[in-house]
């Protein structure tokens, strides 16, 4: 698995847009990522020489954000947030329920692709605890019995947008 020659320009040119190259590392390895899917460590080693660093310096980059992702997950990403407010509304309860309504564990995707559960640090709206982000939308405060209908809806949407394609349109 290799990156495409028009990804790799784009990576270049996006380091080109930052007075020290090493800046532009996150939005390359979303550049990275939108292509492969993920970051198996063959294109973080990938990224690494671009950027002339060493592969342990990206990894640790791609495993500290949760938004990078080393092995392949589903089409709609439920992030669930489990920092203090939502542990203490139930979100653990609700993440139990998930991956058992799914039949998995955290950070693994369902058997038919739709759905990757990760467990997720504070996600900045702790007046909807226990809450959680399905792809873009926030969602909360998060009820045992609404599970269901939450997944059913989700499974509605598009899926997950590209931090690229929004930047891309931004600038376009």
């Amino acid at each position: 698995m290799k990156l495409s020659e028009q990804t790799i320009q784009h990576i270049l040119n996006l380091q080109s847009e930052y007075p020290v190259k090493r800046s532009a590392l996150i939005p390359a390895l979303h550049v990275a990522q939108e292509e492969i899917g993920y970051l198996p460590l063959e294109i973080q080693s990938e990224v690494a020489m671009l950027f002339g660093l060493e592969t342990n310096e990206v990894h640790s980059v791609v495993t500290f954000y949760d938004m990078f992702y080393e092995h392949p997950v589903g089409k709609h990403l439920l992030h669930v947030c489990k920092n203090v407010s939502c542990q203490l509304r139930g979100a653990g309860n609700i993440l139990q329920k998930l991956c058992e309504k799914l039949q998995v564990a955290p950070h693994e995707m369902s058997k038919d692709g739709e759905f990757t559960v990760i467990p997720s640090e504070c996600l900045g709206a702790c007046d909807r605890a226990p809450m959680m982000i399905a792809d873009t939308k926030v969602i909360g405060p998060i009820l045992e019995n609404q599970i269901d209908q939450i997944l059913d809806n989700v499974k509605k949407n598009s899926g997950r947008p590209s931090p690229t394609k929004n930047v891309e349109e931004y600038h376009g």
